[in-house]
C-alpha cells in the first residue's frame, strides 16, 4: 500500500472509530463532527489541538452536537493536503504556510482558495538547536558549520521542514550542503542526545517538549542559535511574518541565559464550507475558555482576543468574523471573505 493510500485509510478508520461517520464534508456538516489535523506529538500543535478538541467536547457537544477530534500529522504541509481533500476540516498552520497556501507560492503547488482563517493562536518560536562544537558566533550564521554534518530539518512535507528551509534560504544558507535527516520532534531530540545528528530544527511554542528533553539530557553540550536584527530583516524580506522573541532563562533545563530568537504566528484554519454557525460557536467557546487551554499548554498563555487576527494570511471564515465583530474588533478589508 502506498504511503498516501495508507494515510487515507488510517485517517478514515480513525475517524470512523472515533466518530462513527466518514470524513466527507456533507456528512461532517450534517453531524457537526469534524477532524482537526495538528502535527507530530513532540511539538506544540498536537497537545494544543487535543486541548481544543477536549474543550469543544465538554462545552459544545452536549448541547449542540459539535465535536472536533484532533489527529497527529506531519504538520502544516500535510494539513493543507488533508483539508483540501476533506479528510480534515480544521488544521493548525504556520503563518508562512498560510501565506503560501493563499497565494499558491513556495512549496505549495496551488492556491487554496477553499480555506479560511479562524484565529491566530500563539507564536511558533524558532529553535535551531546545535551541538556546541558547531558554534562560533552563537547566531544562525553558525548553521554553515553544519555543512557536511547530519542535521534534522523535520519530518518530510512538514511545516517544520518548509519553514526551516525558507529561513535558511533567506539567509543564504544551503541545507542541501548538510547531511539532512527527516525526523519528527521527539526522534530529533533522541538523535541529538545520541550524537547521530549535530543539530535540529524545532519550531514550536516555548517550552517545546522536544527541546526540553534535549536540554534535560545534554544541556551542557547544546546551544539554541540567536538571530540578530539584520538576520531577522533578511528572513522577513518576502513575508513580514517573524518578530523578535526572547526565551527567558530557565525556560529549559540547564538554560541559564536568555535566548534571542524569532517567532511567527500559528493559525487555526478551516474549510470554507464548514457552516458559519459551527465556526462561530467554536471560536466563541475557545475565547471564552482561555484559562482551560492555558492550563493544558503554556504556549497558549500568549492567546488573547486583542491579538486574534494579528498576522492572519487568509480571509476570516464568516463565523469567526461574526464573533470578532461582536467583540469590537475591526476587521480589515483583506480579511473579509468574498
Amino acid at each position: 500500500m502506498h504511503k498516501r493510500q495508507f494515510l487515507k485509510s488510517a485517517i478514515g478508520l480513525a475517524t470512523a472509530a472515533a466518530l462513527g461517520v466518514s470524513a466527507g464534508s456533507a456528512m461532517a456538516q450534517e453531524s457537526h463532527k469534524y477532524i482537526l489535523s495538528t502535527a507530530t506529538t513532540g511539538g506544540t500543535y498536537y497537545p494544543v489541538g487535543v486541548a481544543l478538541s477536549t474543550l469543544i467536547k465538554v462545552k459544545l457537544e452536549p448541547k449542540t452536537g459539535i465535536s472536533v477530534s484532533a489527529i497527529s500529522s506531519a504538520g502544516s504541509g500535510e494539513n493543507l493536503k488533508l483539508m483540501d481533500e476533506d479528510q480534515a476540516q480544521f488544521g493548525i498552520l504556520q503563518g508562512l504556510y498560510g501565506a503560501y497556501a493563499w497565494k499558491g507560492t513556495g512549496p505549495v503547488p496551488k492556491a487554496y482558495k477553499n480555506l479560511r482563517s479562524v484565529s491566530m493562536l500563539w507564536q511558533n518560536v524558532e529553535h535551531f538547536v546545535v551541538k556546541d562544537d558547531m558554534v562560533d558566533s552563537g547566531t544562525i550564521d553558525d548553521m554553515t558549520n553544519l555543512y557536511g554534518e547530519p542535521f534534522s530539518i523535520g519530518a518530510r512535507n512538514s511545516g517544520t521542514e518548509g519553514s526551516g528551509r525558507y529561513i535558511l534560504g533567506q539567509l543564504g544558507i544551503d541545507p542541501e550542503k548538510m547531511d539532512i535527516a527527516y525526523l519528527g520532534y521527539g526522534p530529533s531530540a533522541d538523535a541529538l542526545q545520541n550524537g547521530t545528528i549535530k543539530g535540529m530544527n524545532i519550531p514550536a511554542g516555548a517550552p517545546a517538549a522536544a527541546v526540553t528533553r534535549a536540554y534535560a539530557n545534554v544541556g551542557d553540550d547544546i546551544t539554541t542559535l540567536a538571530f540578530t536584527d539584520e538576520q531577522l530583516k533578511k528572513v522577513n524580506s518576502e513575508f513580514e511574518l517573524w518578530t523578535p522573541y526572547d526565551i527567558p532563562a530557565g525556560t529549559y533545563p540547564n538554560q541559564d541565559e536568555v535566548i534571542h530568537t524569532i517567532a511567527q504566528p500559528n493559525i487555526l484554519a478551516v474549510r470554507a464550507d464548514v457552516p458559519a454557525d459551527d465556526v462561530y460557536a467554536i471560536t466563541k467557546t475557545m475565547y471564552e475558555n482561555l484559562p482551560f487551554l492555558q492550563n493544558i499548554h503554556p504556549a497558549t498563555k500568549a492567546m488573547a482576543i486583542e491579538k486574534a487576527i494579528a498576522g492572519l494570511p487568509m480571509p476570516l471564515h464568516p463565523g469567526a468574523a461574526r464573533y470578532f465583530k461582536e467583540q469590537g474588533i475591526k476587521i480589515p478589508d483583506r480579511l473579509i471573505a468574498e
